[in-house]
C-alpha cells in the first residue's frame, strides 16, 4: 500500500505544479499570465469579444501572456494545444456548456 500512495503523491504534486495563473496591472492595461509546462500554443479567450480565442505570447518556456483592457468585469478561460483549460481564480461561475468560467473582477 505505501509505494501506491507515494506514487499517488507525486501525481497530486506533479499536476498541482502544471498551472499557475497571476496578472499584473499596468496602467490602464491588465496583464494575465498563464505558467504551463509543455505548452506549444495558447490561446485565450473572454466575454467581451464574444469568447474569440487571442494567441498568447510566450514569454519563456513555460509562461505565457495576455493582455486586455483594465477595469472592467469579464469572463474567460484558455485554450491549451486544442484543451479547454481554467486555470485556479477566485471567482468561477457556471457556462452554458456545463462547464466553468474563471470571473475577473477589477479591484477584487
Amino acid at each position: 500500500m505505501r509505494p501506491l500512495a507515494t506514487v499517488a503523491l507525486i501525481l497530486i504534486f506533479s499536476l498541482a505544479g502544471c498551472s499557475n495563473h497571476f496578472y499584473r496591472i499596468k496602467g490602464d492595461t491588465l496583464h494575465l499570465y498563464l505558467k504551463k509546462t509543455g505548452a506549444k500554443n495558447v490561446l485565450f479567450a473572454f466575454s467581451k469579444d464574444g469568447y474569440e480565442p487571442h494567441q498568447a505570447l510566450n514569454v519563456d518556456s513555460s509562461t505565457w501572456e495576455v493582455t486586455v483592457p483594465s477595469g472592467i468585469e469579464f469572463r474567460y478561460f484558455y485554450i491549451v494545444d486544442g484543451v479547454v483549460v481554467l486555470p485556479s481564480c477566485r471567482f468561477t461561475e457556471k457556462d452554458d456548456f456545463g462547464s466553468k468560467n474563471c470571473i475577473f473582477v477589477p479591484g477584487l
